[in-house]
This record gives structure tokens, sequence and C-alpha cells, in this order.
């Protein structure tokens, strides 16, 4: 099925279970550590399945740029286009085909399909990658798939896939009103070592995108490689590359990354280059996750990200600079280990991981609820309740 230069992943070792697993029932969660190689491999393999039965797989993924290079990235693994046997479907941009088996899909365009089409007619799996980040329409999308299957479609497959999600409570849930067993698939990634190091601000009077500049600056003198840098949104992204135009050159590319950057701009900042040529990826936390960036071995995190909360009081939902999780900050140490050995700055003191939460906080705890009211009231709920919810 694969290109005949398509390198071997570890989780090419666990697809024989999974068909075998999805072949005797209809729901499972797959652990796969980052670089596994789960959001490219296991949609494609499950094709070769006789249960699916000539119908398509639909595969949720977060962010909209992981959907799309999702998406090329299978297609070039077939040697085709995207759009033909893979496609997919994001907001305002749509590659799909009357041949399209895998549909890779964002989560607002998920609850549409699931709103048009309650049976899902055509699917034979709905696949949920990257659950960790646990996102309002992730949970709403769960949801509405779990009540689908129970009440108009046994035969779907539940698939739902992460690298750092706490399986336990998402176990429970599954099994909720379900008579089969839900088994839990576990496959390790890649062990390429990243080498930590720890560099907290070292005076208040330094402002952050100063000491990232730094913090840069002393990567490209004692490392080789791209880097990869995080920061919480564009207005440091914007600080952080005019601090950096000294270093700006025919071998050192500054690249910023956002979710709303025009695609091309996303597609330039992803792509490979060679040496002598190297690479800053100037990031928010678009880039933790189903995304591999071409040659970086250096990743710098300033250990912050934003993040959109509700507030009650006023009626109104803002935007917040938070800490990262532990979990997050360990998606993104492993973007430098994911094709050789690489390096980790973080910044902020080692002894502060103590004190930092193990997991993102789920959306639906802190968002305006009454969007999801409102799809459920279309899909016929008036009592939420009702419905299996992780949260």
């Amino acid at each position: 099925m694969f290109n005949h230069t398509t390198e071997v992943l570890p989780i090419e070792a666990l697809l024989p279970d999974l068909l075998e697993t999805l072949g005797s029932g209809t729901r499972c969660i797959l652990e796969a550590a980052p670089g596994a190689g789960k959001t490219t491999r296991v949609p494609l393999a499950l094709l070769r399945a006789a249960w699916l039965d000539g119908k398509g797989i639909l595969m949720l993924e977060p962010r909209r740029m992981a959907a799309r290079n999702a998406a090329r990235y299978m297609a070039s693994l077939l040697g085709e286009r995207v759009g033909q046997t893979v496609g997919y479907r994001v907001r305002l941009d749509s590659r799909v085909s009357a041949s399209t088996r895998i549909t890779v899909v964002t989560e607002g365009v998920l609850t549409r399909m699931l709103q048009d089409d309650p049976e899902l007619q055509g699917v034979g799996c709905l696949i949920f990658d990257e659950f960790h980040e646990r996102s309002l329409n992730a949970d709403l999308g769960l949801a509405l798939a779990l009540d689908c299957q129970q009440g108009l479609r046994d035969d779907l497959r539940l698939l739902i896939m992460s690298a750092t999600l706490d399986s336990g409570p998402l176990l429970k849930l599954l099994q909720q009103d379900f008579s089969g067993a839900v088994p839990v698939l576990r496959s390790e990634g890649r062990a390429w070592p990243v080498e930590t190091h720890h560099l907290p601000l070292p005076r208040a009077d330094i402002s952050m995108e100063r000491w990232v500049a730094d913090a840069v600056r002393r990567a490209l003198r004692e490392e080789n490689g791209s880097i990869l840098v995080f920061l919480p949104g564009t207005g440091e992204i914007r600080k952080v590359e005019a601090l950096l135009q000294d270093v700006r050159s025919d071998t050192v590319h500054l690249c910023p990354l956002y979710g709303d950057l025009p695609a091309a701009e996303q597609d330039a900042a992803i792509a490979p280059v060679w040496a002598p040529v190297r690479k800053i990826v100037l990031a928010t936390s678009i880039a933790e996750t189903s995304l591999t960036i071409e040659g970086v071995r250096v990743v710098i995190d300033s250990g912050l990200a934003r993040t959109v909360r509700f507030d009650a009081g006023t009626g109104m939902s803002r935007l917040v600079t938070e800490r990262v999780s532990l979990a997050s900050a360990e998606q993104r140490r492993g973007r430098a280990g994911r094709t050789e050995p690489g390096v980790c700055y973080r910044l902020w003191h080692q002894g502060d991981e103590a004190g930092m939460a193990a997991h993102i906080r789920p959306e639906i705890l802190d968002a305006d609820m009454a969007p999801l009211c409102l799809e459920l009231a279309v899909w016929g709920i008036t009592a939420p309740s009702s419905l299996h919810w992780l949260d």
C-alpha cells in the first residue's frame, strides 16, 4: 500500500492488533508516543479492513494546519494527490472527491456532518486524533458519535487516539451502557534522546521575548539543525521576530507559524530545508502535535500558552496567558527528537515543574455553554446529561 521509500515507524508493529481489535469490537483507545506514526499510518492501514466493507474513514484533527498536512502526507505515501483516496475538509477549504475514502476534518466540520447526517452513512470508522487537547467541539463530537453508535449505527467503529491522554476516565466513559470490552492498545515512539536544559529568566527587568531571543542565539552558536520556538501568541511571535532580525541571512530563515497565518506561509514554515540552511520557526501551540517540521532538532519552550476562558460574571470570553501543563511541555520537548537526537531549552526553573498541572484543563469546564446547548437542541437533546461526557 505504501510508497517503497516509506520508513518503518513504531506504530506499524501494532497495526495487526488494531485491525483485529476493531474487527471484533467497535470501540478502542490507542495510546502512542509522539513520533510513533499513529496519525498517518493508522487510517491507511484501516483501509485494508474487511469490516470497513467499502465505507470511508473520518479522522478528526483539532487544528486546520495539522488536518491539511496529515492528508497531504498520507496521499504522498500512496503516490497520489490530496483529494483522491485521501482528502480533507476544514473551514473555508476542502479537497475531496468521489474516490475519497479517508477524510481528515476539523472539529466544527465533524459536528456539522453529524448534524446533517446523524447516521454518518458511508462512514465505517470515526477516529478522534490527539484527543488529549480536550476542546469543547471534540468532547461534543464524541458525545454525538457515541449517541449515533448506540441508537443508529451499532456497526460504526470509534477509535480515540492520543499521546498524553489519561486513558482511565476515557475508558470508563466508553464502557458506560456498552456491553463489549473496550481495549486500550499502546505503542512506544522512537527513542531519540532529547537533552533538556532549564534556562529561567535571570532578572525581572528582562522581558520574556528578549530572553527567548537570547536563547535562540545561544542555540544557533551551540547546536546544529533548525530551531522550533514555542510562544504564547502572535504578538510575542512578532516581537521575537523583530529582535532576531540581526540573525536573519541566506542560511538562517525566520518563519512565523500560527493558526491565522495564510496557508502558503504555514507551508513555508514546515517545509524541509537542507544544510547549511537553518530555520527558526516561531510558533504557537499549533506546533505541539500531529506535525513534524523537518530538520528541527532544537526546541525552545517559553512554557506559556494562550487559551480562551469564559467569564460568567461578564458573560464574555477572554484570552488568558498561562503556564502549560506537564503533558504539553512533554509534547513540545518531543518535537526535538522526531528524526534524530535533539535538545530542548525550557525557560523556567526545573523546580517549577512540581507545581505544573499534569494535563491541560478541558475547555468544557470553562467555556461559554450556549453554543453547545444550541448544537444539542439541533440534535434533539434538551437535557445534556442524557449524553455521555468526560466532564
